[in-house]
């Protein structure tokens, strides 16, 4: 019995009857295999396929092996999949060419199934040794430092429910972080970043962007700024961008301020998805045309002001759940939450319904961190 009868493999080969050969054995041995022609296949085939690991040839008509790769290490989710070249080639400058493309392996085809297969299992159980040890790092720093990125519980603001719900990418302390701070009886902020790429790393970025945000509000209440969310971004951008750590790290942020006593809403975002609103059963999307933070040394972001009114929602969210994926390679999209939230009866809890939905859609399978903020007036 194979010990990871879950694991995924792309191979791409154009001889059909070595293809089949190893597509038997590595489905005996309890791998889930899909199989591309060439370079140009493989590409499309990973738009709806996410495998474990890639085994290609190199000879290949169309687009070889090679430049298969090439195209692959343009993307910063597929250069991370672990790939290994198979070939009938065992000349020694082909094999080095091999590894300059950060390959894992080079598998010469003549061998036989079984040993092919044994390697493709080392290479797998090589990696999970990686991935595990990456993640007791960033698992134990996080309970060293005892820094939080998302709050255990809701914000408690008279007349609105305010709730999230935060799920990190293979429970590993991620990139998403979500903060909310009552700046007097009137006024509450609610914030939601999402750091871009990075993987197992984000969440240290995560902490220092959070930690930036909280001393931007601390500054502009300080300084006896006029208050707003765009006044927030614009001393987070100025700080981050002079900060070499961060400068390379892409980061979206949502920044919103609610004020009870008039029920309005000022919003200003970086290169944020759109907000969901639903009023009077109509559901509308909110966008802010800011750069993400650190792109460009003055942001000149700005507000977008607008009511509340009874029993209207707001959605705040990050790509995690966007961009998740069903089965059959379609995406959840933004077109899925507003399917939700126009559906959504009155006494209905609109995170417990998206949770269903989405959880129903993705079979439990999220693509990356899943974060959504939602925010109710109440009648």
């Amino acid at each position: 019995m194979p010990d990871s009868p879950n694991y995924k493999i792309l191979l791409v080969e154009d001889e059909e009857n070595i293809a089949k050969l190893f597509q038997f054995s590595f489905k005996r041995s309890g791998y889930v295999c899909e199989w591309a022609e060439n370079g140009i296949d493989g590409l499309e085939k990973l738009k709806t396929f996410k495998p474990d690991i890639i085994v290609s040839d190199i000879m290949m008509p169309e687009m070889d092996g090679h430049e298969f790769r090439k195209k692959l290490l343009e993307n910063e989710e597929l250069k991370t999949i672990p790939f290994v070249f198979l070939t009938a080639k065992g000349d020694e400058t082909d094999i080095l060419e091999g590894y300059d493309l950060e390959i894992e392996d080079y598998i010469v085809k003549t061998s036989s199934p079984k040993v092919v297969t044994a390697k493709i299992g080392a290479i797998l159980k090589s990696k999970k040794k990686e991935m595990d040890k990456a993640v007791n790092e960033v698992q134990q720093a996080a309970s060293k430092m005892g820094a939080k990125v998302v709050p255990d519980e809701f914000p408690v603001f008279e007349g609105y429910r305010i709730e999230h719900w935060h799920v990190p990418f293979k429970n590993v302390p991620g990139g998403d972080f979500i903060d909310y701070f009552n700046l007097d009886d009137d006024n509450l902020i609610v914030v939601l970043g999402d750091i871009m790429g990075k993987r197992w790393g984000a969440w240290y970025f995560a902490v220092a962007y959070a930690g930036y945000v909280r001393s931007a509000i601390r500054f502009v209440l300080d300084s006896g700024e006029n208050f707003s969310a765009a006044s927030i971004l614009n001393k987070v951008n100025d700080a981050v961008y002079k900060d070499e750590r961060l400068s390379e790290v892409f980061i979206t942020l949502s920044v919103i301020m609610i004020n009870k006593k008039e029920n309005t809403v000022y919003y200003s975002g970086a290169g944020d998805l759109p907000l969901l609103h639903k009023s009077n059963g109509e559901v509308k999307s909110i966008r802010s045309n800011g750069v993400l933070l650190g792109f460009m040394e003055t942001g000149d972001y700005e507000d977008i002001k607008f009511n509340l009114e009874p029993n209207d929602i707001l959605f705040i969210t990050t790509d995690g759940i966007t961009e998740s994926r069903n089965p059959a390679g379609e995406f959840f999209g933004e077109a899925g939450l507003k399917n939700i939230l126009a559906n959504l009866s009155g006494d209905e809890n609109p995170v417990s319904a998206v949770k269903e939905k989405f959880t129903q859609f993705t079979g439990g399978n999220f693509e990356d961190d899943v974060s959504l903020i939602s925010i109710k007036r109440l009648a």
